[in-house]
């Protein structure tokens, strides 16, 4: 039986696209995956992430991608929850796969774990099984695949944001380098590039910051 694991990297960030993949192999040869060492991505470096990256894309049977740029991720964002929109990109790629999974894997970013399933159904064209569960990055290794490959991809993307614009960090709000990369662009440009999700609270309140500053100082 061939089965698939979903999962995503580059949700919670205030800068660059959020990145979900799906991996897909027959269960027998699930264990293969064991032996390349597959974690969830958080727990390898990114060195060990990459070295893993071609050896899982020839191991397993398929796989597949999205990238959701900021600037469409906002837009979707007025009318759609993020757990909604995580389940229609999750839809898309497992409508994408040739061959189809008897059961998925997916980890769930609702706090009720089987309502993303609910949210995913209501976006594929075929009948499966979706598992739907709280560190089924951790618990799964297709999942964990699925996590790699998001993983490098997302630090892909953001190899390729950092040659336009210059370091901006893990992109993550926590982040010192990020916040300041946001800070020195609105400072700059009075506003920020389409690469920074202006829906985040994180940027709402950098620009409530500095505009509030700007009608004190009038």
């Amino acid at each position: 039986m061939l089965v698939a694991g979903i999962d995503e990297a580059g949700r919670g960030p205030v800068v660059g696209p959020m990145v979900m993949a799906v991996a897909c192999i027959d269960k027998k040869k699930e264990h293969g995956l064991l032996q390349l060492g597959v974690k969830d991505s958080k727990q390898l470096s990114k060195s060990r992430r990459e070295e893993l990256f071609p050896l899982i894309k020839s191991t397993v049977h398929s796989y597949n991608f999205k990238v959701m740029p900021a600037k469409e991720l906002d837009e979707l964002m007025v009318r759609r929850s993020l757990n909604e929109i995580e389940a229609m990109m999750a839809g898309e790629l497992l409508n994408s796969l040739e061959k189809k999974p008897g059961i998925v894997f997916v980890d769930s970013p609702d706090i009720l774990e089987a309502n993303f399933a609910q949210r995913i159904k209501k976006y594929i064209s075929f009948e499966t099984v979706i598992r739907s569960e709280h560190k089924a990055d951790v618990n799964y290794p297709i999942v964990s695949a699925a996590s790699v490959v998001a993983k490098v991809l997302r630090d892909k993307e953001i190899g390729e944001i950092e040659k336009v614009f210059g370091k901006i960090g893990s992109g993550y709000s926590h982040d010192e380098q990020t916040i300041t990369f946001l800070k020195n662009y609105l400072q700059h440009n009075n506003s920020f590039p389409d690469i920074v999700r202006k829906s985040w609270l994180t940027s709402q309140n950098l620009l409530a910051e500095k505009f509030q500053k700007k009608i004190l100082n009038w």
